[in-house]
């Protein structure tokens, strides 16, 4: 089994990361900060070691001796990037590179690096994208993304540092925190959880590809399989839905409806992007995915039971 280091392993994602792969039999080890000791993984076997990610003394302990270094930590969200770039520029992207290097020089053997599908590609015409498709980003979050991509080249190219870039669409569910403004549907579920109206960002036809969590992250355990064949992988369901039929399908867990609030389109939104998961499929096979309706009721009835 593999020893593997989880960077960001309090967060939504990588605590469901962590559990998985200590599930799997895995030597893993959670960086993150840790406040009060608390973590949201659930694995005992989880080795806890508590650091700064902006500190690279704390950020090289933890690396050293690790074979698989899964970053999935982000210092911003989408929506906090577009109010402060600089921010994004100077703590995410900064320390993520940051990370690079000492992975390189540690003799880390593979870097997972959690991008965003949903961000990277941009506004084109087409209206799904494949990983071959130009990388135009508008917002600071893909841009930064993007950024942090092309220094996996970069140390891939200088250092010999293998690493994935895993292109990830719009996940939700268990351990989602909708307080950090990222993810319409774990948002509207806690709006309507505490009896206050769902805000429906522009007129309701925006298209985006929605994954639950726990399938996402059966799709990454498997790339420790076998050394992944490319650089970069969709990962998605290759499936678009549009805020509409978000909202349908929640009135339809709940058993009831709900106000809507409307709120204005940023123009850094895209309207459009549903990606194209072939690559994936062709090296690593097909799964049987929750439909948006099974993972709508999985993540509403977490939230709901104690």
């Amino acid at each position: 089994m593999a020893r593997c280091l989880v960077i960001g392993a309090n967060g939504f994602l990588g605590s469901r990361l962590t559990d998985a792969l200590s599930a799997a039999g895995h030597d893993v080890t959670g960086f993150d900060r840790f406040r009060d000791g608390i973590h949201s993984y659930t694995s005992p076997d989880v080795v806890p070691v508590a650091g700064d990610f902006l500190d690279p003394d704390d950020v090289a302990a933890a690396v050293s001796g690790h074979e698989y270094v899964f970053h999935f930590l982000s210092t911003t969200t989408p929506a906090s990037a577009d109010r402060e770039p600089t921010v994004d520029l100077r703590t995410n992207v900064s320390a993520s590179v940051e990370l690079l290097s000492l992975c390189a020089a540690a003799g880390v053997r593979r870097v997972f690096f959690a991008s965003s599908g949903g961000a990277i590609y941009g506004p084109q015409a087409r209206r799904t994208f494949d990983e071959d498709a130009p990388l135009r980003p508008v917002s600071p979050y893909g841009i930064g993304k993007l950024t942090i991509e092309r220094y996996l080249d970069y140390y891939a190219t200088t250092a010999g540092l293998e690493s994935v870039a895993l292109r990830i669409s719009n996940p939700y569910g268990p351990r989602a925190r909708p307080a950090t403004g990222q993810g319409i549907i774990p948002i509207t579920l806690e709006r309507i959880r505490r009896g206050e109206p769902a805000v429906q960002v522009g007129d309701g036809s925006m298209i985006r590809d929605y994954i639950h969590v726990d399938d996402l992250v059966g799709r990454i355990l498997r790339m420790l399989d076998h050394a992944p064949r490319h650089r970069a992988y969709n990962l998605g369901s290759g499936l678009g839905h549009s805020v509409a039929d978000v909202f349908a399908a929640i009135r339809t867990v709940v058993g009831h409806d709900f106000a809507i609030t409307r709120a204005p389109q940023p123009a850094t939104f895209v309207d459009h992007v549903v990606l194209e998961v072939g690559r994936f499929r062709a090296e690593y096979g097909t799964d049987r995915d929750r439909t948006l309706a099974e993972g709508i009721a999985d993540t509403w009835t977490r939230m709901t039971t104690p």
